[in-house]
């Protein structure tokens, strides 16, 4: 009998990566929880009873930025405001994914039934009811700062309004089309709404787990490559061996699993004392990536689950706040970028080897013998750009300076940047290990080596796009077929069918979406 999850309720704690995966699938319901609701009622009362009593509320009755201290009469209230999310759309660019928006206008909803940001009841409905019929906003992903995705959550909130563009059923349409086709309405924005619906890091909260998670898989199929290489190396499986004993708890599991992964290959060792450092190394390497990947993925998670408004309401009262400064995730993050560029210079490192004939009695850049080939000598310049463009985007950018609205707004994280240069550099990684599984297969056919278990199962799908190299030939749609089958769900699934690594494979919720459900419906619903 087959199980049915239910939907998810969002109640103001956390998400997990699975739930954020089926959220961005548009699959799954969602609903809020009836203690989350009553919270945002109670906050909202609080607010009301300011604005009743005259006290001047930021975003509300006031303007924003420079404009911070002109107030608006209750005959303004309703034009300020709907012009007010109106004015912060105007994001440019290529557009995040619908995955990445839904999860944003999730996590807006999740914040908020905390009861700390004082918005309507009303909100929280149609930000629902957008979710509920797949409408979902067209947010083009340059546009902020990182203090608040006002520039990016103000294509979600002006679609709310009517206005802006929208995937519908597919299609990329106005919103007032989209709205007319779904049998919905436009919302009018009351005071502090507009200002819920923008000023809010959801965006990017909602594109650095996608980033992260995506990341996390592209470390797993780096460090599988890196196990095939160092097969084809004839690499010493003793420094991962040492490592269960004398490293950290993440470099033991990563030792742990390059033994568990190429235990059913016997290759011949070719070292009689030390091998390289990139082949003796892999485990410290990638126990720092990972414990890395994990306490981002981590901090991530934590930001789904609290208030980043201005002003929030608490201890009864609402009060100007500092919590839009995303900074805590955006060091983070600058961090796994760096990680990033030393997994990168590990793999690149093994290529170098594999292609210069000092391992094996390996012929030089792989050529066969007795064949007239130039051979795999000059892709190895691809494997040195892919690295050095990793390398490039690991340098911080978040503490350069910036002063906008007169000098009032003068503290950034560029969390948005951030993600985009991480991305670029998860795309890069993915060719890496591409190249690296390429080159490792090569070796394998002129060695005569029969490899086992997980070094097989990347030896085949190799040999399906790229077939062994005797005469020269172009090498490019070969590499990017290689690079996309190993980047794909399946594929991932099947390496943790495999040999997974449960503490990381299941936090970030890897694999396909069917994996992710059969997964969930094996365990006990906790609430």
């Amino acid at each position: 009998m087959k199980h049915e999850r239910p939907g998810i309720e969002l109640s103001g704690q956390p998400l997990g990566f699975a739930e954020m995966v089926r959220i961005g699938s548009g699959k799954v319901a969602l609903s809020a929880s009836a203690a989350g609701l009553a919270r945002v009622e109670h906050a909202r009362s609080i607010v009301e009873d300011a604005i009743a009593s005259g006290v001047p509320v930021y975003g509300s009755t006031t303007g924003v930025g420079a404009m911070k201290d002109v107030e608006w009469s209750n005959d303004e209230l309703e034009a300020f405001n709907l012009g007010l999310v109106r004015a912060h759309h105007f994001g440019t660019g290529t557009p995040f994914s619908c995955a990445v928006v839904r999860n944003a206008m999730a996590i807006r909803i999740n914040t908020a039934l905390t009861g700390q940001v004082g918005c309507t009841p009303e909100l929280i409905e149609a930000y629902m009811r957008l979710l509920d019929a797949d409408l979902i906003p067209l947010v083009r992903r340059t546009g902020s700062i990182g203090c608040a995705d006002i520039g990016l959550m103000g294509q979600i909130g002006a679609v709310l309004t009517g206005v802006g563009e929208a995937v519908y059923r597919g299609k990329r349409m106005q919103a007032a089309e989209a709205f007319q086709a779904a049998g919905l309405e436009p919302i009018k924005m009351a005071p502090r709404d507009s200002l819920a619906s923008l000023s809010v890091n959801a965006v990017s909260f909602a594109a650095a787990g996608e980033a992260t998670r995506n990341a996390a898989a592209s470390i797993r199929v780096l460090l599988a490559t890196g196990m095939m290489a160092s097969g084809a190396l004839g690499a010493s499986r003793d420094p991962w061996k040492a490592v269960r004993h004398v490293g950290t708890a993440r470099e033991a599991l990563i030792g742990s699993w390059l033994c568990n992964a190429s235990e059913a290959w016997n290759w011949p060792v070719a070292t009689h004392v030390q091998d390289p450092l990139s082949l003796r190394m892999v485990a410290q390497v990638f126990g720092a990536v990972i414990e890395n990947l994990l306490s981002t993925g981590h901090k991530i998670l934590a930001a789904t689950g609290r208030s980043d408004d201005n002003p929030v309401v608490v201890e009864g009262r609402v009060m100007t706040s500092g919590g839009s400064l995303p900074l805590d995730v955006t060091i983070l993050l600058e961090s796994a970028a760096l990680c990033m560029a030393h997994a990168a210079r590990n793999a690149f490192n093994r290529c170098v080897i594999l292609g210069n004939g000092q391992r094996r009695d390996l012929p030089v850049n792989l050529v066969p013998p007795g064949r007239i080939a130039t051979g795999f000598g000059p892709i190895i310049k691809l494997a040195g750009e892919i690295f050095s463009r990793v390398l490039s985007m690991s340098n911080p950018v978040s503490a350069q300076s910036l002063v906008v609205a007169a000098g009032l707004e003068d503290e950034a994280a560029f969390l948005p940047l951030v993600i985009e240069r991480f991305e670029r550099q998860m795309r890069a990684l993915r060719r890496l290990a591409a190249l690296e599984a390429l080159l490792s297969a090569q070796a394998i056919d002129i060695l005569g080596d029969e490899p086992q278990g997980v070094a097989k199962m990347i030896y085949d799908l190799v040999r399906s796009h790229a077939a062994f190299y005797t005469i020269d030939r172009p090498l490019s749609a070969e590499v990017e077929a290689i690079e996309e089958e190993l980047g794909s769900d399946a594929f991932i699934s099947k390496l943790i069918g495999e040999v997974p690594i449960a503490s990381f494979d299941d936090f970030f919720a890897l694999g396909s979406l069917e994996r992710i459900e059969e997964r969930l419906a094996s365990e006990p619903m906790v609430l």
